[in-house]
């Protein structure tokens, strides 16, 4: 097996803002019910971070946990842990319904930084930051591209569809000039 590659090399632009493809990063969404029970026991035994409230997302090392719908969980931890995290997940939900997905590969993911960090994101995304707290995220669109984002130290992480990646770049680098 070849070693993970980002969907653009790790690419960065320095302007008011400093924008950089970070990872490569392992993604796992996990689809199952609100009431399963033992769900929380169990995210937090796979995870290492408490689940966090809806529109929540946890953080505790090199991991977190992002709620992102009533139904669905994104866990985010270091690509080389992902087949392990996978198997856990199995073996912790057992019998309960349940969907496990390593969508590491489909995603791309940037962190802006910098004093103008802020600005770059609200002129791309319908969010209004000042509501944004940090362990909050958003389910969003920049630019009209599906994304998530959420503060983090210095200004936000912002995930979206590899398929788009190169795009979503150029189009945080322009907010950024």
């Amino acid at each position: 097996m070849s070693d993970p590659v980002t969907a653009l090399c790790n690419r960065t632009f320095n302007g008011t803002a400093r924008i950089e493809e970070i990872g490569p990063l392992g993604m796992i969404t996990l689809r199952v019910a609100p009431d399963t029970p033992g769900l929380a026991a169990s995210l937090k035994s796979i995870a290492g971070v408490k689940p966090p409230a809806p529109r929540g997302i946890a953080t505790v090392d090199d991991r977190s946990l992002a709620w992102m719908s009533p139904d669905e969980w994104l866990l985010i931890l270091p690509h080389a842990g992902v087949a392990k995290a996978m198997k856990d997940m199995e073996k912790k939900m057992g019998d309960a319904p349940h969907l496990a997905v390593d969508v590491s590969d489909a995603r791309a993911v940037f962190r802006i930084t910098g004093a103008g960090a802020e600005g770059v994101v609200a002129r791309l995304c319908p969010v209004d930051l000042v509501r944004l707290p940090e362990g909050e995220m958003r389910r969003t669109r920049m630019a009209q591209v599906a994304c998530a984002l959420w503060r983090t130290e210095g200004g936000f992480t912002l995930v979206a569809f590899r398929s788009v990646g190169q795009y979503v770049f150029d189009v945080l680098a322009n907010a950024a000039v």
